[in-house]
């Protein structure tokens, strides 16, 4: 039960990460486009691209949850919200409030995205090994 709360915890959070991608989106082609120098458009645009991928690496980690009903196929899917946190929101710190020493973050939110992406592939992989056809 726990595992399928989680779950939906992840598609949720996912959905709402997500929204707030296109929004920054949004906001970088409007609203920056004549503010930021074009380095740091481009630094604000990695940001929102790599949000939306793993907002919806969040989402694909909660429905794969209740398919296969592996528990630990979450973990994947809060790895890729701690790499949101870590390795966009330092890209938007940095070009929005010019603060340099949160680009030492970035890559602490890779290593996330990457941990995340190989648990959520391992763990689907060892569930269908776990349970023969």
């Amino acid at each position: 039960m726990q595992s399928r709360r989680s779950c939906q915890m992840l598609i949720a959070v996912g959905s709402l990460f997500a929204a707030l991608a296109v929004a920054a989106g949004a906001f970088g082609a409007h609203m920056l486009k004549s503010i930021l120098d074009p380095s740091m458009l481009a630094v604000f645009e990695t940001a929102a691209r790599y949000q939306m991928y793993h907002a919806l690496g969040m989402i694909a980690v909660g429905l794969a949850g209740q398919v296969f009903g592996c528990p630990q196929v979450a973990r994947a899917g809060w790895c890729f919200a701690a790499g949101i946190f870590l390795f966009c929101g330092s890209l938007y710190g940095v070009s929005l409030l010019g603060i340099r020493w949160l680009g030492a973050m970035t890559p602490i939110g890779g290593l996330a995205f990457i941990i995340g992406w190989s648990l959520f592939g391992w763990s689907i992989w060892s569930e269908k090994r776990a349970r023969p056809d």
